[in-house]
């Protein structure tokens, strides 16, 4: 537990400020962290021993995460991020004849899968923070998704008794899901109150049920990968919590939840 509070205080220490300036400072750091979730996902399904799909796979990434524009120019031509993702598709699935199904079709559609999972999560996290006022709607979604964590925690340990989902995570329990929700709502009206997100408190109390709710299917997507392919942590980038993907696995749905809700408009 030490080691956990220390991990997180200096993380804390070193995020948030990028976060807080903006502009290229926290879009490298996004590059950053959404890189080393893909290669985490990546090495569960020891699929790192590709470098070309790789590579690939990054430059993919890359271009789903890119803020300004949907349309990326290399060289003198002009692609959308669909136009770029197809023709990784293309490159991959040309890839498995090269290797004569070495690399399979489902090889090629887990590493297209992840760049989209990954790039996509943390690209939504991006236009939520160039969005008008950004930081408020920022610091709403990171307070539900910690509130979140924290309720379930407590409440699963002090009452709970159902498993939530067992094959998957065995130690999540319903009531601790429920206790989940009902603290980020609570936490969210006091946040609301003092800094306004939007112009109904009503509202704001339904998408902070929905985005706790979104949150924790995150977290378990998260579980079901690392169960899946027998691992306990996505990395160990970060000593005590695991690796990218254990810390962001909520974020990667609540904030292109808030997206797809409008909620900024």
């Amino acid at each position: 537990m030490k080691i956990r509070i220390i991990t997180a205080i200096i993380a804390i220490a070193l995020f948030f400020p990028i976060v807080f300036y903006g502009n290229w400072p926290f879009y490298l750091i996004m590059y950053v962290i959404g890189s080393i979730g893909v290669l985490e996902l990546l090495k569960m399904r020891k699929q790192n021993i590709y470098p070309v799909p790789t590579i690939i796979t990054l430059l993919l990434l890359w271009s789903l995460l890119f803020p300004y524009s949907d349309n990326i120019m290399i060289g003198n031509f002009h692609f959308t991020k669909v136009e770029i993702t197809l023709l990784v598709v293309l490159l991959l699935l040309s890839y498995t004849v090269l290797l004569k199904n070495k690399f399979t079709f489902e090889d090629a559609g887990f590493f297209v899968l992840s760049a989209i999972y990954v790039g996509l999560g943390f690209f939504y996290f991006i236009q939520t923070r160039d969005a008008d006022q950004g930081l408020i709607y920022i610091f709403y979604g990171i307070l539900v998704i910690l509130a979140t964590d924290t309720g379930a925690y407590f409440f699963g340990r002090a009452f709970g008794k159902r498993k939530l989902w067992p094959e998957i995570s065995p130690n999540k329990t319903i009531e601790g899901a429920v206790g989940g929700i009902l603290l980020s709502c609570i936490i969210a009206i006091i946040f609301h109150s003092f800094v306004p997100v939007h112009s109904s408190t009503f509202v704001v109390l339904i998408v902070t049920i929905l985005a706790s709710a979104f949150g924790q299917i995150g977290d378990l997507v998260e579980s079901a990968f690392k169960r899946h392919y027998e691992v306990k942590d996505s990395g160990k980038i970060l000593p005590g919590h695991g690796g990218i993907l254990d810390r962001f696995d909520s974020w990667l749905f609540v904030f292109p939840l808030l997206h797809f809700i409008q909620f900024f408009s």
